[in-house]
């Protein structure tokens, strides 16, 4: 199993050669404890994803909370070599042209 910046550093590489142009920003977890790793941008689109070792790799607190919140604001998840493939054709639908950026309400 590879460590997990080795999955990471592999992982944003696929995420550049299949989205040319995409910009893949490192957060800072010590600014907001539990946000996901990184956030994808793209076009007027953006994702969010938390790496992780395997998919048995324990989660610190508050990631559950924001790879949900950010998942209802437009796509976030967590991503492991298990379901690197799923992920990958998860985030081809969000990051797809012509997709509707979630709106929101109240300014």
């Amino acid at each position: 199993m590879p460590l997990e910046s080795k999955f990471k550093s592999d992982l944003i590489r696929d995420i550049e050669r299949l989205y040319p142009g995409a910009i893949v920003l490192k957060t800072d977890a010590n600014q907001i404890q539990g946000i996901p790793d990184q956030i994808i941008l793209y076009g007027d689109h953006w994702a969010a994803f938390e790496a992780k070792r395997s998919d048995s790799s324990p989660h610190r607190p508050n990631q559950d909370y924001y790879v949900n919140l950010f998942n209802n604001m437009s796509y976030a998840a967590f991503v492991y070599p298990q379901n690197k493939e799923v992920f990958l054709h998860e985030l081809q639908q969000a990051l797809r042209p012509g997709r509707r950026a979630r709106l929101s309400v109240g300014f």
